[in-house]
Parts: C-alpha cells; structure tokens; sequence
C-alpha cells in the first residue's frame, strides 16, 4: 500500500525509499531498473550505495549478506525479465507510441552498446543508466544467445550488486558520521549518476547542431 501511495518523486529518492520501504521495496525497484521499460527513471546506483551505507542501522537492519544475495536475485530477474519482454513483444516495442515512460532512442542507444560490446554489454552496461534497463530488452529483440545470457546476466549483476553495496557498506564502516549528512550524500550519489545521461544528452545536441550546420 505505501508503495502505491508514494509520489513519482519519492520513487526517485533513494533516502525515502529506504527509510519508508525498506528491504523488500528495494528489491523491487531493482527489478524494475534492470529490465522493465518505464523503470528507466528509477534510482539505480545511489540506491544501491546508499542502501550499503544503511545496511545493518535501523533504516535497514538485515547483514550485508543478505543485502547483496536479494538484490543480485532482484537484479539477475529484472535482465531475465527484460530479455522475455523483449523477445515476446518485439512487435508492441516497435510500434509503441513514444511517452514520457519509454522513448525509442533508449532502445537505440542500448542496441549501439551491444553491437559495440556484445556479451560483454551485460557486465559494463550495469554501471550506466538507461543501458542498464535497455540492454536485456535488446537482447531479447535480436534473439541473443538465452544460456550466454543467463550466465553474463548473472555476472553483470552480482559484479554491479557487490561493487556499489560494498562501496556504500565500506564508506559507512570508515565514516560513521555520514549517516548524519544523508542528504547531502544522496543529492551528490544523484549527481553522479546522472553524468552519464547528461554527457549523453549534450554530445546528441552537438551532433543535431553539426548535422544541420552542414545542411
């Protein structure tokens, strides 16, 4: 029910996620950001480093063992997740009327990742939004190969999972006191993560610019 009455803006707060949803929640949100089209917008890296920041206080009392199994489970199902919606409704996908939930340019950035990289698009596409969520749904559009998937699914989750809790469990270890700027870590977790959007976002307007220049 909380989750139902929560605001499109606290879905994008990683400190009200888990001072007002806790564990399960969180879970959930790794589900959707890792292979559900309109997840796309859902915090993604700062949730996970600052859910290792509070993992073991009273905003999020389970060990650290358990943080990182449930959201590697969460985010190896949300890539399987995407890969089916990908293969079975390739023909709603493309033909979709574009919304603020799903532009059709995500696809196409996630499908350059892939051709670029291949498999190991599953592993580094972790680390980048929209690619993050993209990726499996390309996948399953261009019928990659299911078991290659399964297994770099696994490896690019558990590799994202242990990486970012584990940086938020160690800085929390080393600087106790930054629970009480939660805040400001948050808003600085936002920032960063959201650098790739931006960068992506300025060099697509340089090359619009330069493409009707020469026009």
């Amino acid at each position: 029910m909380l989750a139902i009455l929560m605001s499109w803006t606290d879905w994008l707060n990683p400190e009200f996620i888990l001072q007002n949803g806790g564990f399960w929640l969180i879970l959930l949100i790794v589900f959707l950001e890792t292979g559900i089209f309109f997840g796309v917008f859902l915090p993604g890296d700062s949730l996970l480093l600052t859910a290792g920041l509070l993992c073991g206080t009273v905003y999020l009392d389970v060990t650290i063992y358990q943080l990182m199994g449930g959201l590697i489970a969460a985010g190896f199902l949300g890539g399987l997740a995407g890969y089916l919606l990908g293969s079975k409704a390739e023909s709603y996908l493309i033909g979709r009327k574009e919304n603020f939930w799903f532009r059709k340019k995500y696809l196409m950035i996630a499908e350059r990742y892939y051709q670029k990289y291949g498999n190991a698009a599953f592993v580094i596409g972790r680390f980048f939004p929209v690619s993050r969520t993209f990726i499996p749904i390309v996948a399953g559009l261009v019928k990659a190969h299911w078991w290659k998937f399964v297994g770099f699914n696994l490896m690019g989750t558990s590799i994202w999972v242990v990486v970012m809790v584990g940086l938020g469990y160690w800085l929390g270890n080393q600087f106790p006191n930054m629970v009480q700027y939660l805040e400001f870590f948050v808003l600085g977790l936002i920032l960063i993560t959201s650098l790739p959007i931006i960068l992506a976002w300025i060099k697509q307007q340089r090359k619009r610019k330069s493409t009707s220049a020469s026009v």
